[in-house]
């Protein structure tokens, strides 16, 4: 029998949302909100390092990462000053909620450092993710947690992978253009970007659809009763596209 493809899944705005605050002040916060809203590859959230990160400039930069690999029936944990290709590597803008929760695991490394002694780990004082005795968090342990979050939380399954397509769909929604996409997310081929069509929710095709009804005089718009917010959602991002246009296309 023939092995049928994988098929991922996106959270909408909502969704996202909750899981921000049901993740928050969590060890697996810090994966989250890469993951969702800067649309980083498991490899990358573990690999950030602090020198990567620029708080003058707002900006932070991917260049390191963290992949785990079985040999042998064991788990070997493999550090790679490079990124999966060269266009993975990208400096990305450091945004305020990001940033705060930088600061204050930076304040909690100092603090863990103090209280713990000689007993806390040395070993990976370069990286950003560790826990509170120093020790790096590997990608397994985002893999494994993830989904225990959405259980305990009474949340729809999905991989953590997932979060990097809802990060794509929701950038596609609000208009940010494919190359933008690439850019943001790192895919060295816009083919790639471009199959977010696969992951496009159930909002965007019922905007596709009332285009389309366009066609036929009198009739009356599509809505379904649990996407109806997406869809206005959706409609005044087109009509503020809209008002921008105008506005430039209007003589002096």
């Amino acid at each position: 029998m023939e092995k049928q493809p994988f098929e991922g899944n996106i959270y909408n705005e909502e969704e996202l949302e909750k899981l921000f605050q049901v993740v928050k002040g969590t060890l697996i916060e810090l994966a989250v909100l890469l993951g969702a809203f800067y649309g980083l590859r498991r490899s990358e959230i573990v690999g950030l390092k602090w020198d990567s990160v620029d708080f003058v400039q707002k900006t932070f930069t991917i260049r390191h990462t963290v992949t785990e690999v079985s040999i042998d029936g064991k788990f070997l944990t493999i550090a790679r000053d490079r990124t999966k290709t060269k266009s993975s590597c990208r400096t990305l803008p450091l945004v305020a909620p990001f940033e705060k929760v930088l600061q204050e695991l930076r304040q909690k490394q100092e603090r863990n450092q103090k209280l713990c002694g000689s007993s806390y780990c040395k070993k990976y004082l370069d990286y950003i993710y560790v826990n509170e005795i120093g020790e790096q968090i590997k990608p397994a342990y985002i893999t494994d947690h993830f989904p225990r979050v959405l259980e305990q939380n009474h949340m729809r399954r999905i991989r953590f992978h997932d979060l990097r397509h809802s990060c794509a769909s929701l950038l596609y929604a609000h208009g940010v253009s494919l190359k933008e996409i690439q850019e943001w997310l790192g895919h060295s081929n816009i083919g790639t970007t471009a199959n977010i069509d696969t992951y496009l929710s159930f909002d965007s095709k019922v905007s596709s659809a009332n285009a389309i009804l366009n066609v036929f005089p009198g009739a009356p718009s599509l809505t379904h009763p649990l996407q109806k917010k997406a869809v206005n959602s959706t409609d005044s991002v087109n009509s503020a596209k809209r008002k921008k246009a105008k506005k430039v296309s209007k003589p002096a």
